[in-house]
């Protein structure tokens, strides 16, 4: 068609604005085609779906998001999978010490593998504890620690996850001493569980500066926590609550792990869960959709079931009426009623560094990742490198949307400290996917940035979910390789033969 334009994905043409559009449309260039052109869009867009069309003045068409959500919610999962498929082609690292940001607030992770249940659901690199291996793991640890300190790193905050990091207490807490006197961190996040909720082991860690504890229940419903072969060693929902009860107080914050859409829970449940989150005290829950591999989806088939991700909107719609106004967002899955933090350390700090077996870093837009074998970690270390085995250098490209998926996970994208790191770029290059936020009202815009409403925490938590679920896939890959190390079956819940406790 004669001076025809094509309109991009997130364009304008010819006086039309297309805030949302998943193909190429040819635009028409006259007012009186354009007009005939907008009835037949709207009636293509409106009869497949049987949803309102759209309204349109004289020479603009508004697409407002009367789609139905489980078209959008399906089109903008397949649309970021597509744009972030490049985050993690590793490649083969030299295990040397990557070089230290001059700038910046770090963070640095440590992981502790160890867990006393294996649980079939669980994606996270973990392995059936046992005393003699874990002390000489934690000794491999705190040698790395010093390592990244000797090279000029520095953080203000660490995050202990598993695993369950409270199954060797005594070597976490001289760990965290040794993090303390190295790097002066005033924030301290420990994950446990809830039998570990005991005086011998919470007044150490207390007195080692733990500022945030992460218990991780999963489900106050003792028919949920038999699927998740929880209730044998961990207690039936009463016991679990008899715990935190005793715990209340003694951190700054109190966190509790919850999972929704598990296979045999319903609404009922969720929100006896969310009930008993209220009269408990603790001051702070994350809520995560229940999130898969390959190799736990298998596991979980045979001993809990599958979850079914249409009833995703449902559950979450629910954790937000019922938490709310007394429980307050802090990130898209984080909600707070006092005390500080997100239960996610990625969304805050400009860079991490994880040490430990199968821990991920990001330093200068690199990801980085360490051996998932614990025996090739112990060697390595002893032989003066890092545990780091493998690296990624993203594009500027991904280093944005990255940037752009993190901040916005943490309900807010702040203009002014993005152009003070990337400049008017960040804006151009990602015009398309911040008009697409505004106009499905996943996003406002103000004087700061883009604040994330609730319906954009929604989706938010979807994308988010999916990013780590490809951090699973990731993980089965690398695990693959250490069958012989994890002592662990593809379809039980194996039983631990020492004293500890099951991490998120």
């Amino acid at each position: 068609m004669a001076g025809a334009r094509w309109a991009r994905v997130t364009g304008r043409a010819a006086g039309w604005d297309f805030a949302f559009m998943p193909f190429p449309i040819r635009l028409p260039p006259t007012r009186t085609t354009r007009k005939h052109f907008q009835s037949k869009i709207c009636a293509k867009i409106a009869k497949p779906h049987r949803v309102p069309v759209l309204e349109a003045g004289s020479n603009r068409c508004q697409l407002t998001p009367v789609l139905p959500f489980s078209l959008i919610d399906s089109f903008l999962l397949r649309a970021f999978r597509f744009r972030t498929r490049g985050f993690l082609r590793m490649e083969e690292a030299p295990g040397t010490m990557p070089p230290a940001p001059r700038e910046g607030n770090g963070y640095l992770y440590i992981h502790v593998p160890f867990c006393e249940v294996l649980c079939p659901f669980c994606s996270f690199h973990r392995v059936q504890h046992h005393h003699g291996q874990a002390q000489r793991y934690f000794a491999s640890l705190r040698e790395e620690i010093r390592r990244y300190h000797a090279a000029g790193f520095r953080f203000t905050g660490v995050y202990v996850g598993g695993g369950t990091p409270t199954t060797e207490p005594g070597e976490l807490v001289t760990t965290l001493n040794l993090v303390r006197e190295l790097f002066g961190v005033k924030d301290i996040s420990v994950e446990t569980n809830p039998k570990d909720l005991r005086p011998e082991i919470l007044e150490p860690l207390r007195a080692a500066g733990v500022t945030r504890l992460s218990v991780g229940v999963q489900s106050f419903d003792d028919r949920l926590l038999k699927d998740m072969s929880r209730y044998e060693k961990y207690g039936s929902s009463e016991v679990i609550q008899a715990h935190l009860r005793a715990a209340v107080g003694m951190f700054p914050t109190l966190n509790v792990d919850l999972i929704f859409n598990q296979p045999h829970q319903d609404i009922a449940s969720l929100e006896r869960d969310i009930a008993i989150l209220h009269d408990l005290g603790v001051n702070q829950v994350s809520f995560y959709p229940l999130m898969t591999s390959p190799t736990a989806a298998r596991r979980m088939a045979g001993v809990m079931g599958l979850p079914d991700h249409r009833r995703l909107r449902t559950f979450f719609t629910t954790i937000l009426a019922r938490l709310q106004p007394e429980f307050t967002p802090t990130s898209a899955w984080c909600f707070t009623r006092r005390g500080h933090g997100c239960d996610e350390y990625i969304v805050d700090a400009d860079y991490y560094v994880g040490v430990g077996s199968g821990s991920f870093s990001f330093l200068d837009g690199t990801l980085y990742t360490t051996t998932f074998s614990l025996e090739t970690y112990a060697q390595r270390i002893a032989a003066g490198l890092t545990g780091i085995t493998t690296r990624h250098r993203l594009s500027r490209g991904d280093l944005m949307r990255y940037t752009l998926l993190m901040r916005m996970f943490g309900l807010r994208l702040d203009r002014a400290a993005i152009q003070r790191r990337y400049g008017a770029s960040f804006f151009r290059r990602l015009w398309g996917e911040l008009r697409t936020l505004e106009w499905l009202g996943a996003a406002k815009r103000d004087d700061r940035g883009w604040q994330l409403t609730e319906r954009g925490m929604y989706w938010l938590m979807l994308m988010m979910s999916a990013f780590f679920e490809s951090v699973n896939d990731y993980r089965d890959a690398m695990r693959a390789h250490i069958r012989d190390e994890k002592n662990e079956s593809d379809t039980l819940c194996v039983p631990a033969i020492s004293p500890a406790g099951i991490g998120k």
